[in-house]
């Protein structure tokens, strides 16, 4: 049987060949444009590097063979932008534009809502929301009106007090009313992309502040299917944490009057790399039906020896008084670059609005 090939590491969206790209296109609208020193600069130590390292490198490197001023450059990288074969790469532009245009603050800001239609600017404005939050601020609540969806979603992704592989925004993880503007331009976005980072936004702030979350959402008309969608996501965490005014708001907030029945994991061993399904059944013990919000919880042996859980969602429904639902969800049990899996045994437990109704387990072997 084939043995299933590894992924390529993430980081390899910055490979050697992608750097030549680069190079190749940048000269295309810039002839004078050093590719030798570029593709040397570019990369030395490539290997040792991160995926944020390499983006980093190469707006580093640009700016050091460009001989031209900061404007010039951008004239230089604006025609490079729809150029480019991939979106994460273009961010490397943004990057440049965080890096040397601090001391041209309206060249920037037009630069970033250029870029960022190409990738993402989300990492780019952050460092101007640092240095200078209140005209950095006003000019993302400006675009969060603006008639282009990656526009609008660098509004709200650009703020989130929590965004992943960057540093945190004190101000708003401390006042998120700061941004609440921006929020309610978009809640109800016509752009999936653009709800996406609305739900973010605002599920990064129910760490911190979830009865804030929860007012604001509470004082939303859910009838909008777009802003319910937005809704739904923002509390995913206190759904899985059983929160009851979060189940409350998306209508399971009652105490489930559910039984768990024949609740299995297959195989029950297994070694690392293969998949497990998990299935049981739910059966109503009540007359009337019951809006439910069903999760599980692995309990993931660490190396130590001790246990950590992770919630994942399974699914919503409303069951009919007295009716059965079969439920069944499967899950590969391989190495992520967020978690690794050690031997031993993994409890499973099965959770319904909020409350721990069952378990069983698997075991991974050494």
């Amino acid at each position: 049987m084939p043995t299933e090939q590894p992924a390529p590491a993430l980081k390899e969206i910055f490979n050697p060949a992608r750097l030549q790209h680069i190079a190749t296109e940048m000269t295309a609208v810039y002839p004078e444009f050093n590719a030798k020193a570029f593709l040397k600069m570019a990369n030395e130590g490539l290997a040792d590097l991160s995926i944020m390292q390499r983006m980093a490198r190469v707006s580093e490197c640009l700016h050091t063979v460009l001989p031209l001023s900061f404007e010039q450059s951008l004239e230089a990288l604006r025609a490079l932008a729809p150029r480019l074969n991939s979106g994460f790469v273009s961010i490397s532009l943004p990057h440049y534009v965080a890096t040397y245009g601090g001391h041209a603050f309206e060249q920037s800001m037009d630069a970033l809502k250029y870029f960022t239609t190409f990738g993402s600017a989300e990492f780019a404005i952050r460092h101007f929301l640092r240095s200078d939050f209140k005209r950095t601020l006003a000019v993302m609540h400006d675009w969060s009106l603006d008639e282009n969806e990656h526009v609008r979603r660098l509004a709200s992704e650009g703020c989130r007090p929590r965004l992943p592989w960057s540093f945190r925004l004190e101000q708003i993880q401390s006042d998120p009313t700061l941004a609440a503007a921006i929020i309610d331009n978009l809640k109800a976005d016509d752009s999936l992309y653009v709800r996406k980072s609305v739900a973010n936004h605002l599920n990064d702030i129910t760490k911190d502040h979830p009865d804030w979350v929860l007012d604001v959402i509470e004082g939303w008309s859910l009838e909008h299917k777009h802003t319910a969608w937005i809704a739904r996501h923002a509390l995913r965490s206190l759904i899985k944490q059983g929160h009851p005014r979060a189940l409350a708001i998306i209508g399971a907030g009652g105490k489930p009057e559910v039984e768990i029945m024949e609740v299995k994991v297959e195989p029950a061993v297994i070694g690392l790399g293969e998949k497990i399904t998990l299935s049981f059944s739910v059966k109503s013990t009540v007359e009337d039906s019951q809006r439910l919000v069903i999760d599980y919880a692995i309990d993931y042996v660490k190396a130590n020896g001790s246990t950590s859980a992770k919630v994942f969602k399974l699914k919503a429904l409303t069951l009919p008084g007295n009716a059965v639902a079969f439920v069944a969800r499967g899950q590969h049990i391989k190495e992520l670059t967020t978690r690794r899996h050690y031997a031993g045994k993994h409890a499973v437990h099965i959770m319904v609005n909020g409350e721990r109704l069952a378990s069983t387990g698997f075991e991974i072997l050494p």
